[in-house]
C-alpha cells in the first residue's frame, strides 16, 4: 500500500510536470519517493509480512508453529554435520562484550582475530562452536555501517552457528535432502562456496539448511535437485585462502523460508530485527545437539535484568543517563558499544582522555599488573618516573607530587594542605562549583550543597558569584575584574569577623556550572586578593587538564596564572583509578608536620604505568594541538547552528571542552531545560551520546576523548541539525545550506 501510494504520487507529479514544465515545485518530493521505493523493493514480501506479524505480537514466521510441532512430535534423529571428534568442544564467544577475544585490535584485524581463534582452540580442543544470535564484535568496522531509521546501524547479529575445525574436514548431510541452490562466492566475496539443502518434512512444508565457507572441490559434488542421503558427504571445509583469510570453519544455518534467495542467504541481521530473524532461522543446535551450547552459563544479563538487580543491590541515588538507559559492554577510542553491537559516538566521556581502551594504555596496565602491584612503602621506578614526567608539564614552582585514586580524594587532600599551611579553615568557593563527593568536597561544592538534598553552605564556606558573562551580571572586557571584586568583598567580610582564609578553589573552566569560561583576568585578580590575605590558590584541573583546552596544557594557563596547588583526576589514567595533587616545595614541607600521609593504592605501579602511558600518547600523537584544531572546527560549526537556530543562546569553551546553552527567549534568557533533555535523549536514539549540565540543566556539554576527529564533528553537526530541525523548527531562523 505504501509503495502503491508512492507510485501514484510519482505518476501524478510526472504528468503535472509535463503539463507545466517550468514548475519545479511539482517534482519536489520525487527524489525522496524514489529513494524509499528502492529501499522497499529490497525487502522480501514475506519478511515484511513477518515484521508486521511481530508488531502485532504474533509469531513472525507463519511456518514456525508448524515446524516446532513437527520437531516435538517426530523427534527426528539427525546426523552430526562434521566428520570429526565431538568429545572436545570449546564454545567460542565472539560477542561485542566477549572477554575471550579481548581488545578490539584482536578482532578488527583479521589476521590477529584468526590467531586469537586458533589460540583459543589449542590445548586439545578439536572443535570450536558458537555464534547463534550473537551480536558480533567483528562486524563493528566502518565498512559495515548502514543508515537506519535511528541513525547508523550494524548488521551484527549472527543467525547461524560457526563450527571451527581443520581445513578439508568432511561436511555431512544431517538428514535426507536435495540441493536447493548453491553459489561459488570465491568469485564474488572471497568467502568460499556455499550450498543450501532443502528438506521436505510434509507435502505442505520444507525447511532448508545452509553450509558456508566450503572448499572449491565441494562444487564438484553439487547440481541443483541432487539428492543427498543422511550422513553423506556434501562438501569439505575450505582453508584460509579459500575463505578470504578466515580460519577453516563452517557457517551452518537453518531457514524456514528462503525469502526469494537463491544460492545464498543472509547470515547476519540487524539487532533490532533479531526477533523476526529468530523466527525464520531456528537455533541450529536442534540438529547438532551439543550439550555445551545447551548448558552454557548465561552470565550476560539483559538490560532489564541488570536494572532490576541494580535497583535491588545498589544505592538508589546512583543515577543513570538517558530516559532509556544504555547497556554498554565495550568501548574503543571515541566509541561505546551496547550489548546489541550498536556503536555510539561518545561526545561526553572525558575520563578516557586519549580514547576508550586505548591499546597502549591497556598494554601498559597489562604488563605491569602481570609483574607487580603494591603500595608505595617500597621503592619502585614507575612512581618516580611518572612524578618527574608529570612535573615537567607544570611551571615552576609546582614540583612536588602526591598520588591518590580519585579527583574527590585529590581535592580532599588539597583542602587539607591549604588548611595545614595557613592554619585557617575558611574556604572561598564559586557558585555552581563541583569538586567531588567526600564530605569536605561536598562542603566546597555549591553544585551539591545548593542542590537537592543539600543543606547550604557551612559557616566556614564563602560562596561567590559565578563569573558568567552570558547569563550573569557583568559582561564585556572588564567583567573579569568586576567578578573578582566579589572575592575581595568575601575576604573583607572574613577579616571583619576576625578570621583568616585557608584558600580559594575553582575549576579552570567551570564544568557543572555550565561549561563557563572564566572572563579574562579573573583568576589573576582573584589570586592576588587571596594571596594578599594569606590564602592558598587551588586550581581544579580534573575536567580540563592534560591538553584538553588546546591552547595550553593546563586550563589555568589560559588565565596566565600559576596556582599554589593543582588537583588532577579522571583523565590521568585514562579510566584507571588515578588522581593527583602537585604543589610547591614550601607547601609540601609545611604539610610534612609529623602526621604521615599514606595511601594504600595511590601511586601503585599499575596506576603509574597507566599515567605514564597517557602522557606519552598525548605527546606522541600531539593531542593538545589536535584538541585545538578539532575543537576550533567544532566550535565554528556550532556557531553556524547558533546563527540558524535561536534556541542556541551561547556557544563557549576551549579546545575539546565545549558547551552550548539552550534558551527559549533571547531577552529573558529563559532556560530551555526540557528541550535540552529531549535533545540529549534524541541524539542518543540516533547513536550519539550527549549530556546536559549547568545549574539550570540547559547546557549541552561536549568533552569527548581527545581522539575525536573532524569526521566525527561533521557527523555530530549533521545529526544535531537533523534533531534541531525536526524538534525545534519554531526556533529556526533560516534553512542551512
Amino acid at each position: 500500500m505504501i509503495a502503491a501510494r508512492l507510485l501514484t504520487s510519482l505518476t501524478n507529479s510526472t504528468i503535472d510536470y509535463k503539463n507545466d514544465p517550468g514548475n519545479e515545485y511539482i517534482r519536489i518530493s520525487q527524489k525522496g519517493a524514489w529513494e524509499l521505493l528502492k529501499k522497499l523493493y529490497k525487502i522480501p514480501p514475506d519478511f515484511a509480512h513477518a515484521y508486521f506479524r511481530h508488531a502485532c505480537g504474533w509469531e513472525p514466521c507463519p511456518a514456525r508453529k508448524h515446524f516446532d510441532e513437527w520437531l516435538k512430535k517426530e523427534k527426528p534423529n539427525f546426523n552430526f554435520i562434521l566428520k570429526t571428534n565431538t568429545k572436545k568442544i570449546r564454545v567460542i564467544d565472539s560477542s561485542v562484550g566477549s572477554l575471550q577475544i579481548g581488545h578490539p585490535q584482536m578482532y578488527l584485524d583479521l589476521e590477529k582475530f584468526c590467531y586469537k581463534t586458533n589460540w583459543l582452540l589449542d590445548n586439545g580442543t578439536t572443535l570450536g562452536v558458537g555464534g547463534y544470535l550473537e551480536n558480533r564484535a567483528i562486524y563493528e568496522a566502518d565498512s559495515y555501517i548502514e543508515e537506519g531509521n535511528s541513525g547508523r546501524r550494524w548488521r551484527a547479529t549472527h543467525i547461524g552457528l560457526d563450527l571451527t575445525d581443520k581445513a578439508g574436514t568432511p561436511v555431512l548431510a544431517p538428514l535426507d535432502g536435495i540441493v536447493h541452490s548453491f553459489d561459488n562466492r570465491q568469485f564474488t566475496r572471497d568467502y568460499g562456496p556455499v550450498v543450501i539443502l532443502e528438506h521436505c518434512i510434509s507435502n505442505e512444508f520444507s525447511f532448508y539448511t545452509l553450509y558456508g565457507h566450503l572448499n572449491l572441490s565441494s562444487l564438484e559434488l553439487w547440481e541443483k535437485g541432487k539428492h543427498f542421503s543422511k550422513g553423506e558427504i556434501i562438501g569439505y571445509l575450505g582453508n584460509d585462502k579459500e575463505n578470504g583469510g578466515w580460519p577453516a570453519h563452517l557457517h551452518f544455518q537453518v531457514m524456514l523460508n528462503m525469502l526469494g534467495n537463491e544460492g545464498d542467504f543472509p547470515g547476519v541481521a540487524f539487532p533490532e530485527e533479531k526477533a523476526v530473524w529468530k523466527s525464520f532461522c531456528p537455533d541450529p543446535n536442534f540438529i547438532l545437539n551439543i550439550e555445551k551450547l545447551k548448558n552454557q552459563k548465561q552470565e550476560n544479563l539483559n538490560a532489564d535484568e541488570i536494572l532490576q538487580k541494580r535497583n535491588k543491590y545498589l544505592g538508589p541515588n546512583l543515577s543513570l543517563s538517558y530516559k532509556k538507559p544504555l547497556h554498554i559492554v565495550r568501548g574503543y577510542m571515541q566509541y561505546l558499544y551496547d550489548e546489541t553491537g550498536r556503536r555510539f559516538l561518545d561526545t561526553v566521556n572525558n575520563v578516557p582522555h586519549v580514547g576508550h581502551q586505548h591499546p597502549k594504555v591497556v598494554q601498559a596496565v597489562q604488563r605491569q599488573a602481570a609483574v607487580l602491584n603494591t603500595n608505595t612503602r617500597y621503592l619502585h621506578k614507575e612512581i618516580v618516573l611518572y612524578a618527574e614526567e608529570l612535573a615537567a608539564t607544570f611551571p615552576d614552582p609546582l614540583e612536588v607530587c602526591y598520588f591518590v585514586n580519585s579527583g574527590s580524594e585529590a581535592n580532599e587532600l588539597a583542602i587539607r594542605m591549604a588548611r595545614t599551611f595557613t592554619g585557617q579553615k575558611n574556604m572561598l568557593v564559586l557558585e555552581g562549583g563541583y569538586h567531588g563527593n567526600t564530605n569536605a568536597c561536598v562542603e566546597i561544592s555549591s553544585y551539591k550543597f545548593d542542590g537537592k538534598g543539600g543543606r547550604g553552605a557551612e559557616n566556614y564556606i564563602y560562596k561567590n558569584s559565578i563569573p558568567d558573562t552570558f547569563r550573569g551580571k557583568f559582561k564585556g572586557k572588564d567583567a573579569g575584574e568586576k567578578y573578582a571584586n566579589f572575592i575581595q568583598l568575601s575576604i573583607e567580610q572574613i577579616q571583619k569577623e576576625g578570621k583568616g582564609i585557608a584558600g580559594f578553589i575553582a575549576e579552570s573552566i567551570l564544568s557543572c556550572g555550565g561549561q563557563i569560561v572564566l572572563p579574562e583576568g579573573y583568576l589573576k585578580s582573584v589570586y592576588q586578593f587571596v594571596r594578599e590575605a594569606g590564602g592558598v590558590c587551588i586550581a581544579d584541573e580534573v575536567q580540563v587538564g592534560f591538553g584538553r583546552v588546546g591552547d595550553t596544557f593546563w586550563g589555568f594557563e589560559l588565565q596566565e596564572v600559576i596556582p599554589d596547588i593543582v588537583v588532577m583526576g579522571k583523565p590521568m589514567g585514562n579510566g584507571f583509578p588515578l588522581a593527583g595533587v602537585i604543589t610547591t616545595r614550601k607547601i609540601a614541607d609545611a604539610f610534612n608536620n609529623g602526621m604521615e600521609y599514606f595511601n594504600t593504592f595511590g601511586g601503585n605501579p599499575v596506576a603509574c604505568a597507566a599515567g605514564r602511558s597517557v602522557l606519552n600518547i598525548i605527546k606522541e600523537n600531539k593531542l593538545q594541538q589536535h584538541a585545538k584544531e578539532v575543537g576550533g572546527y567544532l566550535k565554528e560549526k556550532l556557531n553556524i547552528l547558533k546563527n540558524h537556530f535561536s534556541i542556541i543562546g551561547d556557544v563557549r569553551g576551549h579546545g575539546l571542552f565545549l558547551g552550548f546553552e539552550l534558551i527559549k527567549n533571547h531577552e529573558t534568557l529563559q532556560p530551555a531545560a526540557e528541550e535540552a533533555s529531549h535533545l540529549a535523549n534524541r541524539m542518543r536514539e540516533l547513536g550519539i551520546l550527549m549530556s546536559t549540565d549547568g545549574p539550570l540543566h540547559n547546557v549541552i556539554k561536549i568533552k569527548p576523548p581527545l581522539c575525536f576527529s573532524k569526521q566525527d564533528v561533521d557527523y555530530l553537526i549533521t545529526t544535531l541539525e537533523k534533531v534541531l530541525k525536526e524538534n525545534f523548527f519554531q526556533y529556526s531562523n533560516a534553512t542551512i545550506e
